[in-house]
């Protein structure tokens, strides 16, 4: 098993968050790990973007040039990504901010309304648990229980009291898929 995975958006979508929670996760698997972020821009709400490889065998580089699997958070990454995916591989869309289909026929495409069910649930800082419980469901590449743990992990202390609503948007998201 092998899973390259691109992930991108907007800086402040948390995309580096959740190829931080797969990286950990797949490491609490006893899985090899890969995660490489991309800083620049980004920061002043230019597109940030980070590549997680998930493997039960040695990862001989970390770069990732043609994905299994991308998650796009907005519009520029849709089209920035979309034509390095794998035949065959699976593009994760937060179709909230993202309209456009995505056009290839060969790849599948997971549409998730991230950004509706976190202001549904509240706050709109979860739209990218939301992404992760429905890739989490979709790939079946980690176990949710780790993933829940990862969450546990991250809020601790007064961030403790932000462990629910994390919750029910990751368990919302795996809903979707």
């Amino acid at each position: 098993m092998r899973k390259e995975v691109i992930l991108a958006g907007f800086g402040g979508q948390g995309v580096m968050s959740i190829g931080k929670n797969l990286a950990e996760a797949g490491v609490e698997e006893d899985l090899e790990v890969s995660w490489v972020p991309s800083y620049g821009p980004e920061m002043r709400g230019g597109t940030a973007n980070c590549s997680v490889i998930l493997s039960d065998e040695p990862i001989g580089a970390p770069l990732v040039e043609q994905p299994t699997e991308i998650i796009v958070m907005n519009r520029p990454s849709l089209a920035k990504f979309e034509g390095d995916v794998r035949p065959g591989g699976t593009i994760f869309v937060n179709s909230s901010i993202i309209k456009d289909k995505v056009q290839r026929d060969d790849v599948t495409a997971v549409y998730v309304p991230c950004d509706e069910i976190a202001v549904e649930l509240g706050n709109p800082k979860v739209s990218n648990m939301v992404m992760l419980g429905a890739y989490v469901a979709a790939s079946k590449v980690l176990k949710v229980e780790t993933i829940e743990a990862m969450i546990h992990e991250m809020f601790t202390g007064r961030k403790a009291a932000l462990v629910p609503l994390n919750m029910e948007a990751l368990k919302r998201g795996m809903a979707l898929v």
